[in-house]
């Protein structure tokens, strides 16, 4: 890829972060309560960066509207009291930010989750002054792989879509960024697999955000410094 990169962004959920405790804990409780069995905590952890009514059809094969909205409004419920303490920042997430930074980069974050949860725990670990722009879910009418919250944030930060590159775990967050015109870089810090990003021009494919900072160092990735 040889453009000259002014921003990257990221996803948050196996991208900057482990909420597979939380999420597991929250869909069982949710689901339980509905009166439904609970689901593996495989099958769980697959459905990490979709929406709440598409997990939920995900885990139940039922995509009655009504239901849906009941699952949404329970999950909620259970998250707001546990999900900030059972998601975990990954290791590799505060010094690669800190090197991108020094790079004179713009940094965000574009994901399904709500952007109140993620600023809790960015808060909590130090780290909520180093985005420039978060974009959760209550910030967009329609979610990934739509490309408007990508969008929302590259005209927030001023930066056009061919100047930008979006990190994500996920071949929706692949498909976003093909949507949207920006380059991608998958990690492979989720339940997606190297092979699944096959049908998607993804400038890297990295095992975590410390290999794609050394990746970029070592490539033809022309970074704006000033």
């Amino acid at each position: 890829m040889n453009r000259t990169v002014q921003g990257v962004l990221f996803d948050f959920d196996y991208t900057l972060a482990d909420s597979s405790r939380g999420v597991i804990a929250c869909v069982n409780g949710t689901l339980g309560e509905m009166g439904l069995p609970a689901a593996s905590p495989e099958a769980v952890r697959r459905t990490i960066g979709l929406t709440l009514g598409e997990a939920f059809t995900r885990l139940t094969g039922s995509d009655d509207a009504g239901r849906r909205q009941e699952f949404r409004l329970v999950f909620k419920q259970y998250a707001d009291e546990v999900m900030a303490e059972m998601t975990e920042l990954f290791a590799t997430v505060a010094p690669a930010m800190l090197a991108l930074k020094q790079r004179g980069l713009k940094l965000g974050i574009v994901s399904t989750k709500f952007r109140f949860r993620i600023e809790a725990v960015l808060r909590r670990d130090g780290l909520l002054d180093v985005f420039d722009v978060i974009i959760g879910a209550e910030d967009v009418t329609c979610h990934k792989p739509d490309p408007e919250g990508l969008r929302k944030a590259l005209e927030h930060l001023g930066i056009a879509p061919a100047n930008a590159l979006y990190v994500g775990d996920s071949v929706v967050d692949a498909e976003t960024a093909l949507r949207a015109g920006t380059a991608f870089a998958a990690v492979l810090s989720g339940v997606t697999g190297w092979e699944e990003f096959a049908d998607f021009p993804a400038w890297a494919v990295v095992e975590d955000l410390a290999h794609l900072t050394a990746y970029m160092e070592q490539s033809a990735i022309c970074v704006e410094t000033g």
